[in-house]
């Protein structure tokens, strides 16, 4: 139903998939959601995610886009209660309200007299989605490990609420020894999205991102995010003025004051990072993330999105399946090797300097695996932070 009620190209794309009968990308589910919850409520008042993820390959897809929930709730119960319950389901074709023939029954005989199962409902139907569930379940346990309880759903339903709430209104522990003001620093396609969404999963702390920050500001339609749309529209770069804003309204909030942040997309220059520090914002941990121009030219330039399926692939790590796929792909004019290229001189006329502006920079090979790349980042966050020399 959110879906029917969105009308953005995202929505739009999604809609077009369902009147096919074909399954929605993980990828466009991740930006769907990613842009309901950029929605002022959302931001302000928090969400309730149901339905998606449901396998470990759409919770890295969330945690890729950033999306981070701070508490996951897995209602179970033993396989025959759940078929049970399914089965006995029926739907008022009017109000779409829905009933159960044991548990939830209208006392109203003209109620009963216009339920209808809902179309599909089999048991081998209900069977087969069981096993499927069963099958992915554990992947998404543990995506989520450090934030998840499993609560049984075989119990009256005021139970299981009091259970969820409990859970739900529960602060888990921070791993990580002090408030992390922590900086991720390098060339276009280094993983700093990626990297910065890890870590504010393991650690609990927010993860700040000056491009989605801009966008959040122009969805809920601010005026400076009226601002900032005449700006993309036009091509040009976004002021920094306009940039800080953003960035010091969201490091202000309460959560990013008591659990840390992780930033990345801001500074790029040294002038942007004085800025910052003339405005508080210190940080206790800088990460520059070292890739040759070679490797970043390779990871971006060879990138190629299915304009049908929206699927993105790599000549080289993630080829397209046929030739068919294949020559339909098309790049991002930023993947373009002019572009990229000229991004990379914009990072290496001002990798130096903001070295030296940090000084107690940690270097990472971030030429390798996701997963090694974070542990050294972990392990560099749970040493003692640093102290800026006096300048």
């Amino acid at each position: 139903s959110r879906l029917e009620d969105q009308a953005s190209a995202l929505a739009t794309e999604a809609r077009n998939y369902q009147a096919s009968s074909q399954e929605i990308p993980h990828t466009l589910w991740a930006k769907l959601i990613l842009e309901w919850l950029s929605k002022m409520d959302c931001i302000k008042r928090g969400w309730v995610l149901v339905g998606f993820p449901v396998s470990r390959e759409q919770a890295i897809v969330l945690q890729e886009m950033g999306v981070a929930p701070d508490h996951v709730v897995i209602l179970d119960a033993p396989d025959t209660v759940l078929i049970e319950r399914n089965l006995g389901k029926r739907i008022d074709p009017f109000t779409e309200e829905v009933y159960h023939i044991t548990f939830n029954w209208p006392e109203d005989p003209d109620k009963q007299g216009i339920l209808r199962e809902p179309e599909g409902l089999t048991e081998k139907a209900t069977v087969t989605r069981l096993l499927e569930y069963r099958r992915e379940s554990h992947g998404v346990q543990s995506s989520y490990k450090k934030i998840c309880k499993v609560i049984n759903a075989d119990q009256p339903t005021v139970d299981v609420l009091s259970q969820v709430m409990t859970f739900v209104h529960s602060r888990h522990r921070s791993v990580a020894p002090y408030a992390p003001h922590i900086l991720l620093y390098g060339p276009p396609g280094c993983g700093k999205n990626l990297q910065a969404a890890m870590i504010a999963e393991k650690y609990k702390i927010v993860d700040v991102s000056s491009g989605h920050l801009l966008k959040q500001a122009t969805a809920a339609q601010t005026k400076i995010g009226e601002a900032v749309q005449s700006y993309v529209e036009q091509g040009q770069p976004v002021p920094d003025s306009m940039v800080l804003r953003c960035l010091e309204e969201r490091l202000s909030k309460l959560d990013c004051i008591t659990r840390g942040w992780v930033l990345h997309g801001f500074p790029r220059d040294i002038e942007q990072a004085t800025l910052l520090e003339e405005k508080g914002f210190l940080m206790n941990r800088v990460f520059f993330m070292d890739v040759p121009d070679d490797a970043i030219i390779e990871r971006l330039t060879l990138r190629t999105t299915d304009p049908v399926t929206g699927e993105r692939y790599h000549s080289v790590y993630k080829p397209a399946p046929n030739s068919e796929v294949q020559a339909r792909c098309q790049q991002n004019p930023k993947d373009s090797l002019e572009h990229v290229e000229n991004e990379l001189k914009v990072y290496h006329d001002h990798v130096t300097e903001l070295g030296k502006f940090y000084q107690a920079v940690i270097h990472i090979n971030a030429d390798q695996d996701p997963h090694t790349v974070f542990e050294f980042i972990e392990s560099s966050v749970l040493n003692p932070p640093v102290k800026r020399k006096a300048s």
